[in-house]
């Protein structure tokens, strides 16, 4: 399977099974379109009759050329991978590698999108206590297997709410490195109200990212990230996160901002991103119930997709000007990335990686905590509820019939559990709308990477 498309000036080539990517003239752009479907001299015959001056012997060379990549697997590549999609999960079962630790089911804003019901997740306030924290570690390093490297999301609510326990969990985190044989490695997800000082040298010192939450322009920002007396917080935040940007050295952090049905226009938002000093930028569709007057609807999908695309222009006009930045969605790796074991097996919510609450219950995944019907355990008896599980353990690309003909399986592996449920019903489902969204970013992260290879190899040629 091949998928073919013009964007950014390139005609690109997606050899679907193999992972290749092609980027080719006209010619043969037009000859891949019909190669599966048309014998050679018809094939020739229609090139011949759109592009008269191109010498028969050209046609030839190309259409050997197509048939060498064919033969080497780079292109009409069949997919060979259904009998292995439940490998991973079978060879890594009861194997745990990361946590987010919701230590506060509590914030100090009011964002009227917020999945999370302001923190609470459709229960009551609360603090995760030091003691269910710590338990929380060791079940994960009692659950671990012999992988070394550990990961612990610090999470919400907002987890400076709690930034004592964060510190002391990370202490005794450290502790037990060496006696483990374990590694762990932290992130911080704050909406930058309580970032002071102290917290700016605690995360610099501890944690590997840092996720700091701005919708962009100040006036998006304030229509919903408002404090408990309707109060904007842009203000306040910026500076903050400005001077913790700054002491991070520009790295290891992610401006993560959320479009709504109120700015579609989100290009504009990372451009306020941008002149705000950060270079490290996420923006995501908001996930919120069905009607919620933030929803994105179907008249905002043409908008969405043409600011994905003028995205993807923005960035290659910045990193030729030599002010690249990073889009957390455009982060894709030509030659390497994923294994197909994980490409075709998923997110590994609710089997590797579990959220934990306050009170140490354990769930698939952040989106899912406060849905009854989806606590798995807690972190003293561990994972009751298999049944459930089974449904994620069970959970991989080939579970969804309909990702079988789409050319974007195996980068969103099925795409994310929680949509699918909140969409259809069942974690195995496809939520419609984000695959629209998920194709068109993966289109664009492909062409500026194949920008980038193709200008980094003619500047290569030229020094030679």
């Amino acid at each position: 399977m091949i998928h073919q498309y013009r964007l950014c000036g390139h005609n690109i080539v997606l050899d679907v099974c193999s992972g290749a990517v092609h980027a080719v003239d006209d010619v043969a752009y037009d000859m891949i379109s019909m190669y599966e479907s048309h014998p050679k001299d018809d094939i020739k015959a229609s090139i011949k009759e759109k592009y008269p001056d191109v010498p028969d012997e050209e046609l030839d060379e190309c259409f050997e050329q197509i048939e060498a990549l064919r033969e080497s697997g780079k292109l009409f590549s069949p997919d060979i991978f259904e009998s292995s999609a439940g490998l991973l999960k079978e060879k890594t079962a009861g194997v745990i590698k990361a946590l987010c630790l919701h230590v506060a089911h509590t914030c100090n804003l009011n964002c009227s999108y917020c999945f999370a019901s302001q923190g609470k997740y459709h229960g009551k306030r609360a603090l995760m206590s030091y003691e269910v924290g710590k338990r929380a570690l060791d079940f994960l390093v009692e659950n671990s297997g012999t992988r070394k490297n550990l990961e612990v999301d610090f999470f919400g609510g907002e987890p400076l709410m709690n930034f004592d326990v964060v510190k002391r969990l990370v202490a005794y985190a450290r502790s037990i490195e060496d006696s483990k044989n374990k590694k762990f490695r932290f992130t911080l997800t704050t909406n930058g109200m309580l970032i002071d000082d102290d917290v700016i040298d605690f995360a610099n010192r501890e944690m590997s990212n840092v996720v700091l939450s701005l919708d962009g322009r100040r006036e998006v920002h304030d229509r919903f990230r408002v404090d408990y007396e309707g109060k904007g917080s842009w203000e306040r935040i910026v500076p903050a996160f400005q001077k913790l940007v700054k002491a991070r050295g520009g790295k290891n952090y992610y401006i993560r901002g959320t479009f709504t049905h109120a700015n579609p226009d989100f290009l504009n938002d990372i451009k306020a991103m941008l002149d705000s000093g950060f270079s490290e930028l996420s923006m995501e569709p908001v996930v919120c119930a069905h009607g919620d007057p933030s929803e994105l609807t179907e008249q905002d999908l043409p908008v969405v997709l043409k600011q994905y695309e003028e995205l993807a222009d923005l960035m290659i006009e910045r990193r030729k000007e030599g002010r690249p930045f990073t889009f957390y969605h455009y982060m894709i790796d030509l030659e390497g990335g994923p294994c197909i074991y994980k490409r075709i097996s998923g997110c590994g919510s609710g089997s590797e990686y579990l959220a934990v609450t306050p009170t140490g219950d354990l769930y698939p995944c952040h989106q899912f905590v406060g849905e009854e019907k989806f606590r798995l355990g807690d972190i003293y008896e561990g994972i009751t509820n298999h049944k459930e599980q089974k449904k994620f353990l069970d959970c991989n690309l080939y579970a969804r019939s309909e990702c079988r003909s789409c050319w974007a399986r195996l980068y969103c592996s099925g795409g994310c559990a929680a949509n699918a449920y909140h969409s259809t019903g069942s974690v195995s489902g496809v939520y419609k709308y984000g695959c629209e969204l998920f194709k068109k970013r993966m289109e664009c992260a492909i062409a500026v990477a194949v920008d980038e290879e193709l200008d980094e190899a003619e500047n290569e040629d030229s020094d030679i």
